[in-house]
């Protein structure tokens, strides 16, 4: 993938300012600056609206800010609503909660291929780790091989991945559809790719699963998957669970798909072009 190519970071978010702020703060440092954000917002109150608005202001990249209103748990919709505003031939999809490391952008510029989308990984950080992460009192970014292998010692993060850089090679791929380790809190994949198979599948009613749909569909229009991982890890603030009361329906529904071999979403992209009550904020 070309440097002189635009990549568009698709950020969800849902009422975490603080978390949403140290994720914007470490773009700010990244080595390759060649991307807009887009901040796809699952409905979030005036006040978090408030503080998307002040790190628009202050941000050293084009950020946009997408809105849509409170329905619940509707990640599929917020994404495809940030990818409709976007601009970029590239797109990374990235959490509000997931702080990237500063050659994270370059890396998943190094990996990109044509008919291959990226799955990337995380580490996980313990919940009295994220407190001093969100305060403040520790940085995740830009740490050296002794700092983090203390913090794992500790048990205030789940590996040591994130500083493991591994190159690209063939093993990575990974041809026919596996549901383990899909992570759309940190995937990338060619714009065109992403409206071909209409985008996240907003049929799919709160949490589970939506990410496993979007990754089978992407597989049944040919794609193959890239694993990410030695490379382009994030690190995952520490959160309560969201509500699991649909993840067996959601997970039926991929099932089901297995066989059908669809690779459009019902529900998806195309239709949130459409969509009504939707708010764009664009840096002036």
């Amino acid at each position: 993938m070309s440097c002189a190519d635009l990549i568009s970071i698709v950020i969800t978010t849902y009422n975490r300012s603080d978390a949403l702020a140290c994720v914007v703060g470490a773009l700010e440092h990244q080595f390759d600056k060649n991307f807009e954000v887009i901040i796809a917002d699952d409905g979030s109150t005036p006040s978090h609206q408030a503080r998307i608005h002040e790190l628009q202001a202050s941000a050293s990249f084009p950020l946009t800010h997408v809105w849509h209103p409170d329905v619940g748990f509707t990640a599929a919709q917020a994404r495809n609503l940030g990818v409709a505003v976007s601009s970029g031939s590239y797109l990374i999809l990235l959490d509000g909660d997931c702080v990237p490391e500063l050659d994270f952008v370059a890396r998943h510029r190094s990996l990109a291929q044509k008919n291959c989308f990226v799955n990337g990984s995380r580490v996980l950080l313990s919940e009295a780790f994220t407190r001093k992460v969100l305060t403040s009192e520790a940085t995740v970014i830009d740490q050296s091989w002794p700092v983090w292998m203390g913090r794992r010692v500790r048990g205030e993060s789940s590996k040591l991945g994130a500083k493991l850089r591994l190159p690209d090679f063939s093993s990575r791929l990974q041809r026919s559809f596996k549901w383990k380790a899909i992570r759309s809190c940190n995937m990338a994949l060619f714009t065109s790719d992403y409206i071909a198979v209409n985008g996240f599948d907003e049929t799919f009613v709160g949490w589970g699963h939506e990410d496993a749909d979007f990754v089978l569909r992407l597989h049944n229009a040919g794609l193959c998957r890239k694993n990410g991982f030695w490379s382009t890890e994030v690190y995952h603030l520490w959160h309560r669970e969201s509500s699991r009361d649909m993840e067996n329906v959601n997970a039926r529904l991929v099932r089901e798909r297995i066989s059908t071999k669809q690779v459009k979403a019902s529900i998806g992209y195309q239709e949130s072009l459409g969509a009504s009550e939707v708010l764009v904020t664009q840096q002036r």
